[in-house]
């Protein structure tokens, strides 16, 4: 199973599929990423 690169957990091959650009097998943000966002092809942080 592939794991979010930043904070390691788990996550399905189908959220990868959906949600990450075509090449890409493992996530940069995920659900569980409090501290990201996603935006457009983008993953940043948080602006508070």
């Amino acid at each position: 199973m592939p794991k979010c690169q930043n904070c390691g957990s788990f996550v399905t091959e189908r959220y990868v599929r959906v949600f990450e650009p075509e090449g890409i097998t493992s996530p940069r943000a995920c659900p569980h990423c409090e501290d990201m966002v996603r935006r457009g092809k983008t993953v940043r942080e948080k602006k508070n």
